[in-house]
């Protein structure tokens, strides 16, 4: 059974930074490019980051682009993301997700982060 979890949310004032982390089972995690998704008041679903099977290649919606960082462990079936300088426009539910055929096959719970002084 595949399996995303992710963890690391929370509360964090405006400018501050969080690190979400996903841990993925039940598949090959190496075989796949994996995103993060994130659903905001604001926006509704948006697309914030893909990395690709080996994490030497990422690329980052507009809104968060030299703000956030993904990166993957494949030894740790792990995927991350380093979020910087938060605004309160990032609060939002993170989802991780698996690529499939440039869809989603597959979705996490999802995670709160909520940036609010």
């Amino acid at each position: 059974e595949v399996q995303l979890v992710e963890s690391g949310g929370g509360l964090v004032q405006p400018g501050g930074s969080l690190r979400l982390s996903c841990g993925a089972s039940g598949f090959t995690f190496s075989d796949y490019f994996m995103y993060w998704v994130r659903h905001t008041p604001w926006k509704g679903l948006e697309w914030v980051s893909i990395v690709n099977r080996n994490g030497d290649s990422t690329y980052y919606s507009d809104s968060v682009k030299c703000r956030f960082t993904i990166s993957r462990d494949n030894a740790k079936n792990t995927v991350l993301l380093q979020l910087n300088s938060l605004q309160t426009e990032d609060t939002g539910i993170y989802y991780c997700a698996r690529d499939y055929r440039n869809g989603i096959d597959y979705w996490g719970k999802g995670i709160l982060v909520t940036v609010s002084s």
